[in-house]
């Protein structure tokens, strides 16, 4: 069974009314695989059908050729914090198969310690970069123009509509920088790295996407110490709670002259 939403408290903006509300994102948590006792790679997943997605993962990355290389796979049964439980999985495979770990071995955000869960996340990521401080504000109108910005500068997307973008806008809503890509992530790196070969002040700026907003978004934002996160769609519980530990604001739903603040309202200044 598949553990797909969480109940979340927001702020709904609509027009120049604000008003409390909870409703519910996509849940987001960590998953870690450890493969013969050493840690292999996390990935970010929706929880549920964990062992069809590491099956599936192990043949599609080549780290097996057939399923039948697999001697088992289950759940970490014993685990430091609650909030661990069923994040790691275990695999064994058959005695012939040899892997060189340090070549397979993806970026990993826990040790192997059967403790790897959103909490450790947000932890480790608090490690490599403290929380944002900062005076920045916007007005509530600035941001609703922000998506017709976006995609009038979409080249890409506009022929072939296959693009995410990313666009890093002044807070007065002035387009600095947009970039496209095939890769949600791959298009906000490129605008970070934009955003420090100019010498821009991270802090007098906001980042739009195109689409949802996830963990990875959130850390990458932070990292470069910009204060706003905007997306056209929904974020994902795990980037809620991350934005709200690294005081990041996180507007999603950002269409016309509607939007939801999941963390860091008090950088939105409503009209008056």
């Amino acid at each position: 069974m598949t553990d797909d939403a969480r109940d979340l408290e927001l702020w709904r903006f609509d027009g120049s009314n604000r008003s409390a509300r909870v409703d519910q994102v996509a849940h987001e948590e960590p998953l870690e695989i450890q493969v013969d006792g050493a840690a292999l790679a996390v990935l970010m997943r929706t929880p549920g059908d964990d062992e069809e997605l590491v099956r599936g993962f192990l043949l599609t990355e080549r780290i097996v050729r057939s399923p039948d290389q697999i001697v088992s796979l289950h759940h970490c049964t014993t685990v430091p914090d609650p909030e661990a439980e069923d994040n790691v999985v275990q695999v064994r495979l058959r005695d012939d198969v040899h892997l060189d770990l340090e070549r397979l071995r993806r970026h990993t955000v826990a040790s192997s310690s059967c403790g790897v869960c959103g909490k450790a996340t947000i932890e480790y990521a608090r490690r490599l970069t403290p929380p944002l401080h900062d005076q920045a504000r916007v007005d509530v109108a600035v941001l609703y123009r922000l998506p017709e910005r976006l995609r009038a500068a979409q080249s890409g997307f506009a022929r072939t509509g296959g693009l995410h973008a990313a666009g890093l806008f002044s807070l007065h809503g002035e387009l600095l920088v947009l970039r496209e890509d095939v890769g949600r992530h791959n298009a906000v790196d490129k605008v970070i790295g934009a955003l420090g070969a100019r010498g821009v002040d991270p802090q007098t700026c906001c980042l739009m996407v195109s689409g949802r907003v996830s963990w990875e978004l959130v850390q990458k934002s932070v990292a470069a110490r910009l204060p706003l996160l905007a997306g056209v769609s929904a974020p994902t519980s795990l980037a809620v709670r991350a934005a709200a530990a690294l005081g990041l604001t996180v507007i999603g739903f950002l269409r016309g002259e509607t939007m939801n603040v999941y963390a860091g309202v008090e950088r939105v200044r409503a009209a008056r």
